[in-house]
């Protein structure tokens, strides 16, 4: 039975946004479990400013091999290879397709990963100028640790794709979970015995966890590996060509990353552990449910790249479902983010100062949460039309804004000018995305959009209203100087907060909450639903 619903296609768009947002949601708050361990044991200092400035380079190193090829061109063009069955049988130039991208990135990420473990001292220099010493050798050391977890995430990422175009979300979506649990585990176990170098053997632990979880899924859709390197086969040029200008786009984002991390490196010790909390924590939502719904509606957007009117309606029925979600968020993370990171993270060596420094760069993080959790559909929806040049161009414009303005505003704010700078470069790409695709489309369906928007907005600020007057209420009340004070004050608050806003959505009409209570009502039918029963991609 268990094996039978893990392995189960997910034919419908809801249930696979569904099990991805699930998922998702777990991963995020074990991710916040994980940095609530990390900030107790360490705080935001030295140790953290390492462990972070660790995992740029193997990032790097992932970023442009892997999800330049896997984003931007593997899943349309083995979706295209697949979509010419009926039955859920992987043909065989799909598989032929599947060796030989697992090949090819095997060869490449080992001969470039080695390359790094052996320079990573110089390499360190560059992207945390910063550091120097011990300080700087422990990067060095952490780094060499960490290049094996590029490789496996990303062979992993290989097998994620085809999961996700044969739409076997489920297990799909577990690999992330098991990523954070070994994170953990490295926290938890390896660092009382190996001692910072444990935190890089966790990674490395949580990379192959999410390589195995997803083994037994694909040797049940009949997949077997057998080592092809064949650069000359058409769908591998198909995809080589569609990569490099998404490549690109993500060399110049990690150039953005470097850059933030150099410039966090040069201010007061545990800068960058604060930049990375307050960005893990706003990043919450985005990957619940951007990230999640874009994944979702991927294979349908590809699957519908040559239908306009299809397309179109899947596109601004899923940002609908996206802002649903994510306006609320925005104001709830605004009301309670003192709160928010007093619980997460307020324990053990996490000093006042860190909290005041988190809660600074949080509330410049949030203004972008809109443009952040679109991005990831509307980069989508131009890979789904085979068009990786487009976001290339936009994301120079962003990069370019957020380096200058982050040069600038770490001289006023620190490291929360940073995030201001990183939400003003979010605001800029989402709105040069929107204007490329509506260009392309002649029409996002804008009107409606704008009247779901607008009663989202409606709701949420009433529901705010509502949520701080019981927040004020409540502090009156209850024990604020300990955590059970807190945690009660934003549970009551916010769960009354959040069940205001539901109520007012449905008062204005938004069809959102109609499709949110049916889901649910239904959990039983969502791997029964056909996406051929559905005109367009409705979400949850």
């Amino acid at each position: 039975m268990i094996r039978k619903i893990l392995h189960n296609k997910t034919s419908s768009i809801a249930a696979a946004a569904l099990f991805v947002a699930a998922s998702s949601l777990v991963s995020r708050v074990l991710g916040l479990v994980r940095d609530r361990i990390l900030a107790g044991s360490f705080g935001a200092g030295d140790t953290l400013d390492v462990y972070y400035a660790a995992f740029r380079l193997p990032d790097l190193v992932y970023n442009l091999l892997v999800l330049g090829a896997l984003s931007a061109g593997f899943i349309p063009i083995f979706t295209q290879l697949i979509s010419k069955n009926d039955s859920d049988t992987v043909s065989v130039e799909g598989w032929r397709l599947a060796n030989n991208i697992f090949s090819i990135l095997l060869f490449m990420l080992s001969g470039l990963l080695l390359f790094v473990a052996i320079f990573a001292r110089p390499l360190a220099g560059i992207f945390a100028p910063g550091f120097s010493g011990d300080k700087l050798e422990a990067t060095v050391a952490l780094t060499r640790i960490m290049v094996f977890s590029p490789l496996l995430l990303g062979l992993s990422a290989v097998m994620g794709g085809v999961l996700q175009s044969t739409k076997r979300f489920l297990i799909y979506s577990l690999a992330p979970i098991m990523y954070n649990l070994g994170i953990i585990f490295g926290a938890l176990v390896f660092v009382p015995v190996f001692g910072i170098t444990g935190l890089g053997f966790g990674v490395v632990l949580g990379a192959l966890l999410h390589f195995a979880i997803q083994l037994p899924t694909m040797f049940q859709l009949g997949w077997r590996f057998q080592p092809v390197i064949d650069f000359r086969d058409a769908s591998v040029r198909k995809i080589a060509v569609m990569m490099v200008p998404r490549t690109l786009s993500l060399a110049v984002g990690q150039v953005d990353l470097l850059v933030s991390t150099a410039i966090a490196s040069t201010l007061a010790s545990g800068s960058l552990a604060v930049f990375n909390f307050a960005n893990n924590i706003q990043i919450f939502p985005v990957g619940i449910f951007g990230i999640a719904f874009a994944t979702a509606v991927f294979p349908t957007l590809s699957a519908l790249a040559d239908k306009r009117y299809q397309f179109v309606a899947s596109f601004s029925s899923t940002i609908k479902q996206i802002w649903f979600f994510i306006i609320p968020a925005t104001v709830f993370f605004l009301i309670f983010r003192a709160e928010i990171i007093r619980l997460l993270l307020g324990v053990g060596q996490f000093s006042w100062e860190n909290t005041r420094l988190t809660y600074e760069a949080l509330t410049f993080f949030v203004i972008s949460l809109f443009a952040q959790s679109a991005i990831p559909l509307l980069v989508r929806s131009f890979y789904a039309r085979h068009n990786s040049r487009q976001p290339f161009y936009i994301g120079v414009v962003a990069v370019a804004a957020d380096v200058f303005f982050s040069l600038w505003f770490s001289q006023i704010w620190g490291v929360a000018g940073i995030a201001l700078a990183f939400s003003i470069s979010s605001i800029i790409n989402f709105i040069g995305l929107w204007w490329l695709l509506r260009r392309e489309l002649k029409n996002l369906n804008e009107r409606s959009i704008l009247i779901s928007t607008s009663k989202f907005i409606l709701a949420a600020v009433i529901a705010g209203g509502i949520t701080l007057g019981l927040k004020s209420i409540l502090h009156s009340l209850l024990p604020m100087d300990r955590t059970i004070g807190i945690l009660l004050q934003s549970g009551l608050a916010g769960s009354l907060g959040l069940l205001a806003y539901v109520f007012f959505c449905h008062w204005l009409g938004c069809t959102e909450v109609q499709f949110f209570w049916q889901k649910l009502a239904k959990k039983s039918s969502l791997l029964k639903t056909k996406l051929a029963d559905q005109g367009e991609a409705r979400g949850i």
